[in-house]
């Protein structure tokens, strides 16, 4: 099995400084910056960026060259508890800023910074516990399967400065080209990052492609099938049924837009607002159903990894096994759900019963294992976790409305739930990543999920601060610079629900795909992922995917000079996914920092002072042209190392 042929970076055997003083207090400072840096990102632009290789980048700088220590388990260490604040971040941002707007409608009161902090502390606990039995199964039984392509590029990182060399040098020279692109991108915004064209002679169809490298990185290491997987949800979804929608129900008015028809919108904001107003929900219901098949199809593994790890700790063998092996106990983990539930259920400041808090552990166990196997297919920066968040939320309104929890008492609890949730399914999702970059460089699984938690109760302590601050500084949370466009979703659907007026037909429609799908044999959560993304984020995934298997198909000299080129253009690809995220974080703050105001008394802020797209643009083929620049560099350093053996 390949598991037994893998060797991790450090051996089990070898002991080094990991879980220090150093490490944990570093974590924690990172956890809470880029935890406020992705709530305000979240915020203004409805996504988040990862944070795991941009902390172990700062470790590194910090630990390296200021500190003199070299270990890369204390680095790794880092990383685990800074990349926490981001999934936090990320979870409660999407969902809670409902309660905001409620509130300032009349219907409720302002959350306190204790309701929203043990919000996010139970979602963050919940969703690192629920990852531990899902490790053996999912990371380590499925090495060579799921790519974790954040997790592989971080450890890539991580071992690369470690080593120096050509290595280092292939996937440092890919983090500083993707850091100047996503700058001039998306900084100065000489090109647009996004480039969307909607097809004239058959209306409703739609195609565009997110000209960034870190998209190409991701579809390099998934590899060909995975990302031709999305690219087909997204095909169906943009050339089949938004055409039949504009084809079939020009004519028709339907919640969420209640102001205009679908030929209307079409026509006034294009096929993208069709995507975002109704594709979502036929997707949300696909990604629904792909996870509760993946769920079924992955029950006896998890049965038996509960078995077996509960077995082991009857036994007290647990103090035995290899380091790299150790998991924080079993019984400690179910004991640490049961205080969960009890917290959700009888703390007065949290607005639940028995009932929803029940709801709560099951949903979160269930999108645990979700998440946790889409980010392993497709990565963090395009885990959908606000497309299970809607899930989450259509059920649990469904059934407050069911058993006579309605009104804004029942809006209130399903945001609330809705709110764990997203935390859990995004904190699984970073656990994930974080757990194979440990199971690839030899960390001790066991000090990971400690450091794991230590950063969720630090995020989860600064998170209420945070939202209450960008609300007074933005005029709160629904205005023009506080959109908060994931959050009037969600807030939308509670409504909408509660209402009686949601398009279930979409949301079915969704459902019967994705099963249809899983009849063809065909994997069915990547597919649906790809059909509630947009297609500008499969294509160029697909364009990367489409790079390596040309890469793998080429004639080479012998088995291990292609696995060099392959495996170069992985180091290479971490590389793009790097740069982009560390700038992606450094553009969050310089969009958050005043420089004065304009001449209609607008607040100005750095990112306004940087922006050159008014004075010069090489505009939407220009764009095109870097793209393929970037898949040239991905070649030609893929290449490099064959070309001087020759």
């Amino acid at each position: 099995m390949e598991e037994n042929k893998f060797r991790p970076y450090i051996p089990a055997d070898k002991v080094m400084p990991e879980f220090t003083a150093v490490s944990i207090v570093l974590g924690a400072i990172l956890a809470v910056v880029f935890g406020g840096a992705n709530a305000y990102l979240g915020l203004r632009v409805g996504m988040t960026v990862s944070a795991s290789i941009p902390a172990a980048v700062i470790s590194m700088g910090v630990i390296r060259k200021i500190l003199r220590r070299d270990s890369i388990l204390e680095n790794n260490m880092v990383q685990t508890i800074g990349s926490a604040g981001e999934s936090v971040a990320a979870g409660a941002i999407f969902t809670l800023p409902a309660l905001f707007m409620w509130a300032k409608d009349g219907l409720c009161d302002v959350p306190s910074l204790v309701e929203i902090g043990l919000i996010a502390l139970c979602g963050g606990v919940l969703g690192v516990l629920m990852m531990i039995p899902l490790r053996s199964a999912l990371i380590v039984k499925e090495h060579g399967v799921l790519a974790y392509p954040e997790g592989q590029a971080c450890a890539e990182v991580l071992i690369a400065g470690e080593e120096g060399g050509a290595k280092a040098s292939t996937v440092f020279s890919g983090l500083g080209i993707a850091a100047l692109y996503k700058f001039i991108a998306d900084g100065l915004k000489v090109f647009p990052s996004e480039i969307t064209y909607d097809v004239p002679g058959y209306k409703g169809a739609g195609i565009g492609i997110d000209v960034l490298p870190a998209l190409a990185g991701v579809g390099y290491i998934c590899g060909v099938k995975v990302s031709s997987y999305l690219f087909a949800g997204g095909v169906l979804g943009w050339f089949v049924i938004l055409p039949l929608m504009a084809l079939f129900g020009g004519d028709t008015i339907m919640f969420p837009v209640t102001d205009m028809t679908i030929s209307e919108l079409i026509a006034k904001k294009g096929v993208s607002a069709l995507w975002s107003n109704y594709l979502r929900y036929i997707g949300a219901g696909a990604v629904a159903c792909g996870g509760v098949l993946s769920l079924i199809k992955s029950l006896p593994l998890i049965i038996r990894t509960f078995r077996d790890a509960m077995g082991d700790y009857g036994k007290g063998r647990t103090a035995g096994t290899l380091r790299t092996e150790q998991d924080i106990p079993m019984k400690v983990v179910l004991l640490g759900v049961l205080i969960v539930a009890v917290v959700l259920w009888l703390v007065p400041a949290i607005p639940l019963n028995l009932f929803t808090a029940l709801i709560v552990i099951v949903f979160g166990f269930f999108f645990a294992t979700v998440s946790s196997r889409m980010v392993g297919l497709i990565g963090s920066s395009n885990n959908p976790v606000s497309g299970m968040a809607i899930a989450t939320l259509l059920i649990s309104t469904l059934l407050l409305k069911a058993t006579g929890t309605d009104g804004i008492e029942g809006m209130t609890a399903a945001i609330v739930i809705g709110g764990v949730i997203c935390v859990v399914a995004a904190i699984a999702g970073d656990t994930s990543q974080d757990l194979k970059t440990g199971f690839l460089v030899g960390a001790t699984p066991r000090r990971q999920q400690i450091g794991e938690l230590i950063g969720v109760a630090v995020s989860a302590v600064a998170i209420g601060a945070i939202l209450y601050l960008l609300s007074m500084a933005w005029g709160g949370y629904g205005s023009n610079d506080l959109p908060a466009p994931q959050a009037i979703l969600m807030k939308m659907i509670v409504e909408g629900v509660m209402g009686g007026n949601l398009p279930w037909n979409l949301v079915l429609s969704g459902v019967f795909i994705a099963i249809v799908v899983e009849v063809l044999g065909i994997p069915v959560l990547p597919f649906a992922i790809g059909l509630y993304l947009p297609i500008y984020l499969s294509v160029p995934m697909m364009l990367g995917g489409l790079l390596r298997w040309f890469l793998e198909k080429r004639k080479y000299s012998s088995d291990k000079v292609k696995d060099n080129v392959v495996q170069s253009g992985v180091l290479y690809s971490s590389g793009l996914i790097a740069g982009e995220g560390i700038v992606g974080i450094l553009l969050a703050v310089l969009a958050i920092i005043p420089i004065g105001v304009d001449e209609k008394g607008a607040t100005l802020y750095v990112s306004n002072a940087i922006d050159f797209s008014e004075k010069f643009s090489i505009g939407q083929i220009g764009g095109l042209i870097c793209f393929a620049v970037i898949l040239l560099t991905i070649f030609l350093f893929a290449t490099k190392e064959q070309k001087k053996a020759n």
